[in-house]
């Protein structure tokens, strides 16, 4: 059975952008550094998506890019340009949105505005068959906790303290989220940590 699962490079002090942020700085000032593991000086595509680094790293990006669909906010999706309209393989791309946006949905074949987060997952789950479905972006991850939709988290925990900027784990509440580390992987510049919710 498929898995939604939050994969995100996140700094030791807890933040996945730099300050700053914006449609045109979308990691924030110097934000690219969270993600240095998964490029490891090998360039993007044309689409800005990471080639496939090597060892430990190039496993868990292997991991990363063989699920069946993708599941994304707006502050994610809009600074990447929504990924060239294609996140990996031809994968559909369900984005939070409380608005419909048929211009850009029309741009983009594979992307599909929905307006709440159990309805995103759901669809996501179903496009995905088998397979996991990748979940991108702070609010969504918090939306899908906070929903009990979100099975699994994904850290790619960089060995850099930010001081400031957009935090992973903002508006959870006060009720705590119990996690069980399920896997941990020694990559070159970041530590894997995989944690599945407990319910």
């Amino acid at each position: 059975m498929s898995s939604t699962v939050l994969y995100m490079s996140m700094s030791l002090d807890g933040f996945i952008a730099g300050p700053n942020e914006s449609i045109d700085n979308g990691l924030g000032d110097g934000g690219e550094r969270l993600h240095e593991w998964a490029f490891e000086g090998a360039g993007g595509d044309e689409s800005g998506m990471p080639r496939r680094p090597s060892g430990a790293n190039g496993e868990v990006f292997d991991e990363m890019m063989a699920t069946g669909a993708v599941v994304a906010g707006r502050g994610t999706i809009e600074p990447a340009g929504f990924w060239g309209g294609d996140h990996h393989d031809g994968v559909p791309i369900f984005v939070l949105s409380r608005d419909r946006h048929e211009e850009e949905e029309a741009r983009w074949p594979l992307v599909t505005f929905v307006g709440d987060v159990e309805t995103a997952m759901a669809r996501a789950r179903e496009a995905a068959g088998e397979r996991n479905v990748l979940v991108h972006g702070a609010t969504v991850a918090q939306l899908a906790l906070a929903a009990g939709v979100l099975d699994e988290l994904q850290i790619h925990l960089v060995p850099v303290l930010f001081g400031e900027g957009r935090p992973l784990f903002e508006h959870l509440g006060t009720d705590h989220t119990e996690l069980e580390l399920v896997q941990i992987v020694d990559g070159a510049g970041v530590a894997h940590l995989r944690y599945r919710v407990r319910r």
